[in-house]
């Protein structure tokens, strides 16, 4: 884990979104809460850890509220906020990661008022 390179990506982040904050783990490492508001005014926090980072995507929870069983979740409760043989350490960092989990939950949004998830999905 590049713990250098995500407190530089958290200070960047935290210049799109309103809370991003940085926390320490019990072995050494971090982890990063961040505060997400859909367009419905729904707001949610985000857990993110950062597992062999920056070579494996981050994983992402919605820690609050607790979301029901949804479409696009791994079995350990993560949401699939891309699919990981697209993701590029060269090219994606916290920002990135933090916007495709916005977009993540407008989509649960609307799935949730109409039963459909909108865009394009991936099988995985």
């Amino acid at each position: 884990m590049d713990i250098r390179r995500i407190q530089v990506e958290v200070a960047q982040a935290a210049t799109y979104f309103a809370v991003v904050e940085a926390h320490p783990t019990a072995d050494g490492g971090v982890y990063v809460k961040a505060l997400l508001q859909t367009p419905m005014k729904n707001s949610y926090i985000a857990t993110i850890t950062f597992p062999n980072y920056p070579n494996q995507m981050p994983k992402v929870w919605i820690t609050k509220p607790v979301l029901p069983n949804s479409r696009h979740r791994y079995n350990d409760g993560t949401i699939c906020y891309l699919h990981p043989n697209m993701w590029n350490p060269g090219r994606h960092d916290l920002t990135f990661v933090l916007k495709r989990a916005a977009k993540w939950l407008n989509k649960y949004e609307v799935w949730r008022s109409n039963g459909r998830w909108p865009g394009a999905e991936l099988m995985h």
